[in-house]
Formats: structure tokens, sequence, C-alpha cells
């Protein structure tokens, strides 16, 4: 009889787990399914131009997680648990790579040292203004409980912003300076607060000296510089190889997309090998190969893989806010917490006040040190109505800060400390509200501040063609050496990045396009 018993045991267990692959198959098709909802209601609310796509499947989230609430009967409110390693090595990667792919390269790197700024040196004021504002700001209104490592991590969380609402109400063609500036600083926005929150996880605090926020930002300037050599070394080889090669003579356009897809991603587990950001070289592989590979392949595949980049990031940034709106009713999270309801506000409050206050305290006072460092003939200067646009660009809170906070207060997506528990829900609330409140007011603002109408003279750029051809002297040109190198000295100061440009346009077409492709 007992021997019977081993067999019977193998059946159960078979069972349950068959009825564990059907309850994930049930729960994937369910969510697929609202997929399909959030694009058909986000293309009939397209005209409106009152929403986006993020706010549409963030109000669907929140519907659907409210209904499998009820039918659960507060057991349990989404479909699927949020796992930060499936959105670091899965979702992010194709939303980075197609916003350095579909990047207009000409504004980026035009205006490429004020989006660093606003980037990466707006992100370290914004971190120490949150950080320090949150750990004088929490225990007077009574919460307590992290240690000054957690209070760094929740500064580098809350810097990291989300651009989509603003950009999806910007005119690239009458503003393309103000979009370049939007868009630039928010792919390097939250590639620079992935990298400084890594560095804060390697951080001792126990040995803080007064030399360590040196060494954390040598560290940041080490995993800055060799992710982006990474991202373009490997897409300049994927670039020799598809010229070399050709697979276009064969016919092989499933081969020629298939490369760049797997290289691609190849960039990204590389640098999350190597233990450097992958979002910085995945985005910069993005750069090059629209430069270089995009011109060596059919022109199948190249109509094809603009499609399918924008079709992978737009699916995955749908995916993610559609559980964000779901998880904001999570019912383990909130009976975990035991903090209460007017300390919980006041979280939010001080959260969204810093934030507000950390924006500020860089656009502004960065947007006026690039207009003295730029000349007049070079670049447009940013006025105060671009100012106030930036600014409130970057208020919006995403998937990222949302994923940075599970990484830092949760294992697999759950926790049982009440004090990780507020701080998830908390990231959760502002995150909310500043994509529902501050996405729903960003139409009305541009219409205030942008009048469509007006078409801003001083956000046309010069003709680059012109500064290139002033800076090559003529064959026949009776200029010294020593002349043509004061001459070159004299532009350079005069106009920094187009003299850049204009040299780095000779260098290109001499010896990288002969190598690498490009356009001919």
């Amino acid at each position: 009889m007992a021997l019977d018993l081993f067999p019977l045991a193998g059946m159960v267990f078979d069972d349950n787990a068959a009825a564990a692959d059907r309850g994930r198959v049930v729960s994937v098709s369910m969510f697929v399914a609202v997929l399909c909802l959030c694009l058909v209601v986000g293309h009939l609310l397209e005209e409106s131009r009152w929403t986006n796509e993020s706010i549409t499947s963030i109000v669907i989230g929140c519907i659907v997680g409210t209904i499998i609430l009820v039918s659960s009967k507060g057991k349990n409110s989404h479909i699927v648990r949020f796992d930060q390693e499936l959105f670091f090595m899965y979702l992010l990667p194709p939303i980075i790579f197609n916003a350095g792919f579909q990047v207009k390269k000409k504004q980026f790197f035009h205006n490429f040292l004020t989006i660093l700024l606003f980037g990466v040196v707006g992100i370290f004021i914004s971190f120490v203004i949150i950080s320090a504002g949150s750990w004088k700001l929490f225990p007077k209104i009574g919460f307590t409980g992290l240690s000054i490592q957690e209070y760094l991590a929740l500064g580098a969380i809350f810097s990291s912003t989300d651009t989509v609402c603003t950009l999806q109400v910007l005119h690239q063609d009458e503003t393309p300076r103000l979009y370049s500036l939007v868009f630039g600083e928010g792919v390097v926005n939250d590639a620079t607060s992935i990298v400084l929150f890594n560095t804060i996880q390697k951080l001792d605090v126990s040995k803080l000296e007064g030399w360590a926020v040196l060494h954390v930002f040598g560290d940041f300037l080490y995993l800055f510089s060799t992710s982006t050599i990474l991202g373009i070394a490997i897409g300049l080889l994927t670039s020799y190889a598809l010229r070399a090669l050709y697979f276009g003579s064969r016919h092989s356009t499933d081969r020629e997309i298939a490369l760049m897809v797997l290289m691609a991603y190849l960039s990204y587990m590389m640098a999350e090998l190597s233990q450097l950001s992958g979002i910085l070289t995945v985005f910069f592989c993005g750069i090059v190969m629209s430069h270089y590979a995009w011109h060596n392949v059919t022109e199948n595949s190249r109509i094809t893989t603009r499609h399918i980049f924008a079709t992978m990031s737009f699916i995955t940034e749908t995916f993610i806010f559609l559980y964000v709106g779901m998880d904001a009713l999570d019912i383990e999270k909130w009976k975990a917490m035991k903090t209460s309801l007017k300390t919980c506000f006041g979280i939010y409050g001080i959260i969204i006040f810093l934030v507000l206050l950390g924006r500020a305290a860089f656009v502004f006072p960065l947007s006026i040190l690039s207009n003295y460092i730029s000349s007049h003939s070079e670049t447009s200067l940013i006025t105060l109505r671009h100012q106030v646009v930036i600014w409130w660009a970057g208020l919006m809170r995403g998937a990222v800060s949302i994923a940075l906070a599970f990484s830092q207060f949760a294992h697999s997506g759950v926790t049982w400390d009440p004090v990780y528990a507020t701080m998830i829900t908390s990231t959760m609330v502002v995150v909310l509200f500043s994509t529902l409140v501050f996405g729903f007011l960003t139409k009305p603002l541009i219409n205030v501040v942008l009048p469509h109408h007006v078409h801003h003279g001083s956000d046309q750029q010069p003709k680059t063609d012109d500064i290139t051809l002033s800076l090559i002297p003529p064959e026949d040109s009776a200029e010294s050496g020593l002349q043509q190198a004061r001459r070159s000295l004299s532009q350079l100061l005069a106009r920094p990045v187009h003299t850049i440009h204009a040299y780095w346009r000779k260098f290109d077409d001499k010896y990288m396009r002969p190598v690498f492709g490009g356009p001919t």
C-alpha cells in the first residue's frame, strides 16, 4: 500500500503543476487582451491630444485592477507580478535602443553640451536636494526607519523623469531645439539616474568621508564613459559586418534585421555583465547603427527596422504603464504598510515638493549658464518660455522610478517591511499623480506658454553647411599651417559646437564612412 502512494502523490503534483501552468497562460492571455484594449482606446483618443498612451494605459490599468480586486474579494488586483529583473533585462532595452535609433542626430549633437548640463549636472543637483530634503523632513512628520544609503537611493529614484507627455504635445517642426533638449535630456536623465543608483548600491556608507563624494563622481564618470565606448564599438562592429558581408546581395532581409536586433541586445547584456550601464550602451549603439548600419542594408530592411524598433518600444511602454495602473491597487503592499494616513499624505506632499524644487533648482540656473557660454551667432538662446516648458517636462515620473523603487525596497516585487512598503506605495502614488495630473495639464500649459501659431525664430538653427565651408580652406589658399591653425582656434572659441561638428563631418566622410558605411 505504501508503494501505491508514490504514484498517487506524483499525480497530485502533476495536477498542481498543470493548474499553475494553466493559470499563467490565462494571466498572460488576459494581459495581452488588455494591451490590445489600450491600443484601441489610445487610437480613439489620439486626435484630442489631451491624453497620451501612458495616461490611457494607467487609467485602464486602474480600472482593470479595480475589477480584479472586486472579483477576487480584495485578495488580488493584478494579473502578473512586477519583476524588476524582467523590466531591466527585457522591457527597458527596446525603449532605449529605439530612442537612440530614432533620435535626430543633428539636433541632438548640436545641443549636446546643454543636454549634458541638464541630464548629468542637473541630476546631481536634483539628487542632492531630494536626498537631503527627505532626510531632513521625513522625521518631522513622524516617518523614520530609512538609512542614509536609502535616502540617497531615494534621491536617485525621484530624479528620473518621464518626458513622454510633453514630447507628444510639442511640435518638432515648430520648435526643433526645444524638442531636442526635452527629448535628449529625458534619455540622458534616465541613464544618469540608473548609473547613479547603481553607484549608490556599491557605496559603503560606514566609511563615508569627505573624499567619498569625489569617489562617487569618479565611479559615475567611469561607468558613463566606458558604457558609451562599448555601445559605440558594438554599433561600429555591426555596421562593418553588414557592409563587409552585404546580406542584401542575396536578398537576406531577415538576416540583416536579425543581426541588428541581436547585436543591439548583446550590447545591453555585455554592459550588464561588465557591471556597466546597459541603458547608455544600448542608446549609443542605436545612434551608431542608425548612422552607419542602417545605410548598409536593403531598402526593405530600412523600412522594416524603423517600424519594428518603434513597435517593440511602443508595446513595452504600454505594458509598463498598464502594470503601473494595476499595481497601484495591490492590496498586499497597502496592508504591509503601517503608516498613518496623515503621515502618508505628508510623504507624498514632501516628495512632490522636492521634485518641483529640485527641478527648478537646475533648469533655470543651467539655462542661464548655457545662454552665457553660447554665442548669439552660434545657437539660439533658451528663452524663459522654453525654460518653463523644460522645467514642466521633467516633473513627471515614470517606469524607471518604479523599477528602481522595487529594486531598492522589494524582492521579486514583494515586501513585508512596513517602511519599505510605504516607500513603494509612495513611489506609485507620486508616479500616478505626476503622470495623470501634470500630464493632463501639459496641453493647456504649452498652449499658453508656446502658442502654436507663433513660430519662434530664435529656435531655428543656423545652417551648418555655411559654417563647415568657412572652416575648410580652399585648395589654392596661401595660408600657412600656423595661420590655418590660428583661424581654426578662433572659430573653435567663437563657435565651439559647430566647429567640432564641422571637423567631425570631415573626419566622418574621409575615414569612417568608407569603412563602416553611411549615406553617400
